[in-house]
Order: C-alpha cells, then sequence, then structure tokens
C-alpha cells in the first residue's frame, strides 16, 4: 500500500470495539473505488478497457456486498 500504511501484526489486531469504525472506513473506500470505476466505465470508448471498468465495478459492488455480511456477523457491536 502507497504511503507505508501496512502494519506489523500487533498492530492489525483491533478490539472488537474498532469494528465499526473498520467497517465504515473499508466501505468509505470501496464507495470511492466503485465510484471512479462507474465514471471510466462510462467515459472509456475502448471496449477492451470499459470491459476492464466493469470487471472493477463488479468487484467493488461484490466487496460491498461482504462488507455487509461481516457487519452482519459480527453482530450488532458492528452496526452504525
Amino acid at each position: 500500500m502507497p504511503g507505508g500504511h501496512w502494519q506489523s501484526g500487533a498492530e492489525r489486531q483491533a478490539p472488537s470495539n474498532d469494528l465499526p469504525r473498520l467497517f465504515h472506513r473499508l466501505n468509505n473506500q470501496l464507495g470511492v473505488i466503485l465510484a471512479n470505476a462507474e465514471l471510466l466505465e462510462n467515459r472509456i470508448t475502448d471496449d477492451t478497457h470499459r470491459a476492464r471498468a466493469a470487471q472493477v465495478v463488479s468487484g467493488a459492488i461484490e466487496a460491498i456486498a461482504v462488507v455487509q455480511e461481516l457487519r452482519r456477523i459480527a453482530g450488532p457491536t458492528s452496526a452504525r
């Protein structure tokens, strides 16, 4: 990840009360990816590149669904 944002093993283990914040941050980043991929998909004229942008859109939508499922499984402490 650019800018040295990777954390060591001990730093990666967030307490369960951090889950809502982490889910929110992840969802925000996926929203940015989705919005930009949709813009690219609509503006690109080359079919091959448009298809690649569509794959990013599909992947972002699937990732958002996974976050929602994780939030559901994690229980009420992760609801926001």
